[in-house]
């Protein structure tokens, strides 16, 4: 029987959303307390680089996407530059781990801070409402891309309000007078060197631009992919660090360092208190109300997406990669990364794997970056992007730098990143053994590896 293709439902204009609202999700509104208490004042600092180095990384995702406009993304690529299995389905693990514990994330914060915020509650069953909020996910992702791509559009442009008023509440309070610029080149260094203490929030600032990874997942679901990624990507990214820069400049003339710091996921609430102190929390709590819900949708995109590919690819059982004959989805991979995500919420504090996703996501971009430089061999018949040679290997020395201890990173990311990687190897040695058993071939098809897609 013929597998029915994915849909082909997203534009250029929906792409480029779908790039702003995965990369600004629930990550600047729960990250500037935090990466104020690693480096002080100087906090837009670590947010600046990372996006530096997500850029420099993001030229490699376009020159590979654009060669295999497929689905699967960094498995993908991996398995085409090294044709190592368990490398492969390693990357596609830490990369599904990165989209459903931040989906997971957003769950938990759904029901645990901006609900109970929102209805002004003291505590609520957050369990059984990120249950809930998982499983309304998933039925938007089953129903079809062109839906979910659309929802997109409709919460990315309610997040970036909640964070367009953060910075009109800046500007508006420093043309008053308010506001100390002085705080703006203040560093933290407390026991450490300035340059850890900034690489050190840069590791942690560097999970909120993330996301941009994820639209490649999305590539048979694009029209023209190697016409229109370069421009959404690149363009989205620009658009997502400039608030994110204005976001955390103006927090830093607003509120001192500690305060941020004590705040926690508070901090923009924090902010808003001081510029605007009239301002209606529950507007805000409303606004990132929707973030979550954004941040979660994109994330079980991209995860099912993933399985999908690496199911046509032969790296995981091919069930995974079945596609609706009606809705045109990859319902297995829908159900399975679901059930995983139900399973994170019921089970799991969330909050500890923020920097372990960080970490692992690193290291997978690292491997990107020099899968680029080996798959330069590998010649396709079509035009497509082509980054420089220098920008790839820059890139893949500042990923490793940044996931290593020298950036001043906590033990206690290695420590996750280990029980997550075992868990994984776990999952490799179970699938190779059960393929084997019922004569599934694990291995890619020779000729997916020289046809030009």
């Amino acid at each position: 029987m013929t597998q029915p293709e994915l849909k082909r439902a997203i534009g250029p204009k929906l792409l480029l959303f779908f790039v702003v609202g995965d990369i600004l999700g629930t990550g600047i509104y729960a990250l500037t307390g935090q990466v104020a208490g690693r480096v002080g004042g100087a906090l837009w600092v670590p947010f600046l680089i990372a996006f530096v180095v997500a850029f420099m990384t993001a030229f490699s995702y376009l020159e590979l996407v654009g060669k295999y406009p497929r689905a699967a993304g960094a498995a993908l690529y991996t398995h085409r530059a090294f044709r190592i299995q368990f490398l492969t389905f390693m990357v596609a693990f830490a990369v599904m781990c990165s989209g459903i514990t931040s989906a997971s994330s957003a769950a938990i914060a759904f029901g645990g801070t901006y609900l109970k915020s929102l209805i002004g509650a003291s505590s609520v069953p957050v369990t059984p409402i990120a249950i809930a909020f998982v499983l309304l996910i998933a039925a938007i992702n089953f129903r079809g891309v062109s839906e979910s791509v659309k929802a997109n559009v409709v919460l990315t442009c309610i997040e970036l309000s909640g964070l367009v008023i953060i910075i009109g509440v800046g500007v508006f309070a420093v043309a008053g007078g308010d506001g100390d610029p002085g705080r703006l080149t203040q560093v933290d260094t407390q026991d450490q060197t300035w340059l850890v203490a900034i690489t050190s929030a840069t590791s942690l600032a560097f999970f909120a631009m993330v996301g941009f990874e994820d639209s490649v997942n999305m590539a048979e679901e694009c029209h023209d992919p190697v016409r229109i990624f370069p421009r959404a990507m690149l363009w989205g990214m620009v658009v997502a660090a400039t608030i994110y820069i204005l976001v955390s400049v103006t927090s830093s003339l607003l509120v001192p360092a500690d305060e941020l710091r004590e705040a926690g996921s508070s901090a923009l609430l924090k902010v808003l208190d001081v510029g605007a102190p009239g301002f209606p929390h529950v507007v805000f709590s409303a606004i990132g109300l929707f973030a979550v819900i954004n941040s979660a949708l994109i994330n079980m995109m991209m995860a099912s997406r993933l399985l999908y590919g690496m199911a046509n690819e032969r790296i995981i059982p091919r069930q995974l990669g079945t596609v609706h004959p009606f809705r045109r989805t990859p319902w297995v991979s829908i159900v399975f990364t679901t059930l995983i995500a139900v399973i994170l919420v019921s089970t799991v504090d969330i909050s500890v794997l923020g920097g372990t996703t960080a970490l692992l996501l690193l290291v997978v971009f690292a491997v990107v970056n020099i899968a680029l430089l080996v798959l330069r061999k590998d010649k396709v018949e079509h035009k497509h992007f082509r980054t420089p040679t220098a920008i790839p290997v820059v890139a893949a020395f500042l990923c490793l730098y940044l996931a290593s201890p020298l950036s001043g990173r906590p033990a206690r990311d290695y420590v996750v990143a280990a029980v997550l990687l075992g868990a994984g190897l776990v999952l490799w040695v179970i699938n190779h053994f059960v393929s084997r058993a019922i004569g599934e071939r694990t291995e890619l098809d020779p000729e997916a590896l020289t046809k030009s897609d």
